[in-house]
């Protein structure tokens, strides 16, 4: 398989579980074992849109037992012989190579994944990613000769990384004991997104924007902004470095 890979560096990998669970979308080629007319093949590729029942294949690394999905989109592009071209968009954790083998049995004429390419995982896409041998040049370029300009082109800020997570903004003075780990009190908070729910993974920024750490929600938004008092969130993984912002209570 090939396509678009989300990497982190540094303390940014600290926000790769946030990333665990985006949709992703695949184009790809069937291999359909005996030549079936495509209207066949798009009248049961319809049957796998929607909530389906999936066992992992045997070399999976997830334990065997039926798990259900969603496929949001499955669509057949084009055919050429026993290669047909497909399109889909589905939630984290579908295994396509499994879907294409029990496709192949509805179909009843047996197929298999020839080819596969991720072209989309959330928000990112292939307009976002770069060949390894571009990352490549570009770092041994800052390596050598200590210009950022290459690197700067293909990095992007951890925010951009989870525009997916609800968002809840503190004031200055609560920034220094959430990167410390303590959670976030309602009287912290600024300004807060609508629809976040307990037990949610959210973000926590500053006033400015800036990614501070992801946080697990003990209260709904509009709790968090009825309330007076109580932890609205707790600090699941702290992001932004410790220091950044002063520890106002010693000013």
């Amino acid at each position: 398989m090939t396509g678009v890979l989300p990497v982190a560096l540094q303390n940014a990998t600290k926000v790769m579980p946030a990333l665990m669970h985006l949709n992703k979308e695949y184009v790809g080629i069937m291999y359909l074992h005996k030549d079936m007319p495509i209207e066949i093949v798009r009248e049961v590729s319809l049957k796998f849109v929607g909530k389906i029942k999936q066992v992992p294949p045997v070399r999976s690394a997830v334990k065997r037992v039926v798990r259900e999905k969603t496929i949001y989109f499955f669509d057949i592009l084009e055919k050429d012989g026993k290669n047909v071209l497909f399109h889909v968009g589905c939630e984290a954790g579908v295994y396509i190579r499994k879907l294409i083998w029990d496709m192949g049995l509805k179909i009843g004429c047996k197929a298999h994944m020839k080819e596969l390419r991720r072209i989309k995982v959330g928000n990112f896409s292939e307009d976002d990613a770069h060949p390894l041998v571009k990352i490549k040049d570009a770092y041994e370029f800052w390596k050598e000769n200590g210009n950022e300009k290459e690197l700067r082109k293909i990095l992007i800020p951890v925010e951009d990384a989870v525009t997916h997570l609800k968002k809840v903004f503190v004031k200055d003075s609560a920034v220094y004991p959430i990167t410390n780990g303590a959670p976030l009190y309602v009287g912290g908070i600024t300004r807060i997104q609508r629809g976040i729910k307990p037990g949610e993974l959210i973000g926590i920024f500053s006033l400015k924007g800036e990614l501070i750490a992801l946080a697990i929600a003990k209260m709904s938004s509009e709790e968090m902004y009825e309330r007076k008092r109580g932890i609205a969130a707790r600090t699941d993984r702290v992001i932004m470095k410790k220091g950044t912002y002063p520890d106002f209570r010693k000013l």
